[in-house]
């Protein structure tokens, strides 16, 4: 008899908020989880079957890891892909695959992926140091971004001027033409081992300026349905191109004139759909269990407006953290509260996220402001 879901142990590299929220959803089927993570108080440590503290760039850890379970999955790019590749080899399923995370932690490869598959991306060129950037190809401002290790927000820079060039990267990085974009926005696709796609409804992000992290989040996306039917389109072609089984989140600008260009890939939970959980009949979570584990996937139609709001750490408190004005969101109909089990904040760290889901999409958005301007997470 073939093993149900609930016989197999996911290993999980990465024990962050994404881990957290997966292995919350995996409990609904009786999934035995174990977590690789090199922060002993990461979010996972208290939930998952059994967490491991180690690094998940080492080579032999990251290798007997993963031989104790079944099916391994990450929740961060920054991985041992060498690892993965050899249990792959050792027959261990791998999703998303080795080759995959290699492609897309590299921005650099990343984008020579878009360009040689027709996928339309902003204008860019690689750049080995700081000094090539005296001979970019493109006027002032332009966007400077790490090949490798950004997150958050962490790892881009704008350069306005000459000025700038000297607090530029030394790490290999790449040069983007400025794209005067309407928003933001990003589609989720999942693909199973049989080849079955299904996308999540495109949503609207808006950033925090000074962090550079998805501060706000609309679900569905206010754009023409024409658009919305291109970026579903878009996603699904590089999930089938990629060969990909698990979930990718595919980020992508809107111009002012209407077109679509790819910004980043992430082949994993990912922050544009945390609103899912609430509103959406299956989560981004689930879908990605049911992806993995070659399960039929979920329906991803929506079950009302949704609006999620990050919950970062404010600018200036650094210690054991203090959620000020909790009992007013509680009190707000359709606001869902989502804290992650970290026991200290810093400036613009993510604490949790909120998500409001109302029938009417200006009530959720009036509820979601209300939250961003009356929540605050400072220290004790």
């Amino acid at each position: 008899m073939a093993k149900q879901i609930s016989d197999l142990k996911l290993g999980i590299l990465g024990g962050g908020q994404l881990g957290r929220m997966l292995i919350q959803q995996g409990l609904n089927y009786n999934l035995t989880t174990h977590v690789l993570e090199p922060d002993a108080e990461a979010p996972c440590k208290d939930i998952a079957s059994k967490f491991t503290v180690g690094s998940l760039t080492d080579y032999d850890t990251v290798y007997n890891f993963g031989k104790d379970v079944d099916i391994i999955t990450i929740e961060i790019e920054k991985v041992n892909t060498e690892a993965l590749e050899a249990l792959e080899r050792d027959g261990k399923i791998v999703y998303p695959q080795p080759r995959v995370i290699n492609l897309i932690k590299d921005k650099g490869v990343q984008k020579q992926f878009f360009v040689e598959n027709d996928i339309p991306t902003a204008p860019f060129k690689l750049v080995s140091s700081k000094n090539d950037l005296l001979n970019a190809p493109f006027n002032f401002p332009f966007i400077l971004k790490q090949r490798k290790d950004g997150y958050d927000g962490h790892g881009v820079m704008k350069i306005n001027s000459e000025a700038d060039i000297e607090r530029a990267f030394e790490e290999p990085s790449l040069i983007e033409q400025l794209i005067d974009f309407e928003k933001e926005v990003a589609v989720i696709v999942a693909r199973n081992e049989d080849g079955e796609t299904s996308t999540f409804p495109m949503v609207d992000m808006e950033f925090n300026s000074e962090a550079n992290l998805v501060e706000f989040l609309v679900s569905p996306s206010e754009f023409s349905l024409e658009i919305q039917e291109k970026g579903k389109e878009i996603a699904i072609k590089i999930a089938k191109i990629l060969n990909i089984t698990g979930i990718l989140a595919v980020e992508m600008f809107v111009t002012k004139d209407g077109q679509l260009l790819v910004n980043e890939l992430a082949p994993r939970p990912h922050n544009s759909g945390h609103q899912s959980i609430e509103g959406n009949y299956t989560s981004q979570y689930e879908q990605h269990l049911r992806s993995i584990f070659n399960l039929p996937l979920g329906n991803t139609d929506l079950r009302g407006s949704a609006v999620m709001i990050n919950l970062l750490g404010e600018k200036e408190h650094t210690g054991l953290a203090n959620y000020e004005g909790l009992n007013n969101v509680l009190k707000l109909s359709g606001a869902n509260v989502h804290l992650y089990g970290k026991k200290y904040t810093k400036p613009f760290r993510k604490m949790g996220h909120i998500t409001v889901v109302d029938n009417d999409r200006s009530k959720a958005i009036e509820k979601a402001n209300y939250i961003k301007n009356n929540f605050k997470i400072t220290s004790k």
